[in-house]
This record gives C-alpha cells, sequence and structure tokens, in this order.
C-alpha cells in the first residue's frame, strides 16, 4: 500500500526534474486534454509553465481557470504528485527570466540562453506563462512496496 508523501518530500519532488502532464476540462464533448510539459517550481511556490499562444490548451485554461498537474518518477521505487490548482497570473510575453526558470531546469544553461534568446530575438509575443497556486495534493510513494 502506498504511503502519502511528506509535505517537504512532495515539495522536493515536484522541484525535481520532471516532465509533468497537464490536465484541464475540456470545452465540449471530448475528455480532459492531458499534454506533457516542461514546468517551474521552487519549494512554497507557485507552478509556472509556458506555451504558445497558438496551443489548444490556453483557451481551455483561461476557461477553466483551474487544471491538475501530475509528475511520476517513472522507475522503482514508484511515486507521484499531482497539484491541483487555479491559475492566478498569466504573463504574455513572458520575460527572460521567468522562461529561464523553467528551460533551464531541462536543458544545459547555454542552451536553454540559447532557446530563450530566439524566442525574445523574435519578438516573444508567441508565448505565454501561466501561474497556478497549488490548491490541493495528491501523492504516493510506493517504496515500502518495493520490499
Amino acid at each position: 500500500m502506498p504511503r502519502p508523501l511528506t509535505e517537504h518530500e512532495r515539495q522536493a519532488f515536484l522541484a525535481g526534474q520532471h516532465v509533468g502532464i497537464l490536465s484541464v476540462a475540456n470545452d465540449d464533448s471530448r475528455p480532459p486534454l492531458a499534454i506533457p510539459i516542461w514546468y517551474g517550481y521552487e519549494p512554497g511556490g507557485d507552478v509556472t509553465f509556458f506555451t504558445g499562444m497558438g496551443a489548444r490548451k490556453v483557451g481551455l485554461i483561461q476557461r477553466a481557470g483551474v487544471l491538475s498537474l501530475c509528475v511520476q518518477q517513472e522507475q522503482p521505487p514508484y511515486q507521484y504528485v499531482t497539484v491541483e490548482g487555479t491559475v492566478v497570473q498569466t504573463d504574455q510575453p513572458p520575460g527572460a527570466a521567468q522562461l529561464l526558470a523553467v528551460v533551464r531546469r531541462y536543458l544545459p544553461e547555454d542552451q536553454a540562453q540559447g532557446m530563450v534568446a530566439a524566442n525574445l530575438e523574435s519578438g516573444g509575443n508567441e508565448l505565454i506563462l501561466f501561474t497556478i497556486r497549488p490548491d490541493r495534493w495528491l501523492t504516493a510513494d510506493f517504496s515500502d512496496d518495493m520490499g
């Protein structure tokens, strides 16, 4: 039986380098949209992520105002953290520091700087950054089941 993560464990886990799966309610008879994203998070803070303005998820997120983000450890011992949260801010276009806070978690510094610079040089107006306040947490740690 999995145990829930402590507050410190869940925040540290979410702050780790994971690709998140974002889920947001759909606006028609289709199931909720679930899509992988890069995100930024510092323990105790909000979750941020950015996407292109033309992405379907932008309108869905703006309409719903809430979403879920799930991150997992895919190798044993299995763990996951799901954050259910409220959109508390949008930035369009986001600033370089906001973009770097997300991108440098996934790319080496020189590549992160290059990616952000390329976005800003092209005007940067094609991106939107969402800030999500964690409202509820769902967690599981299967370490004890690996026995």
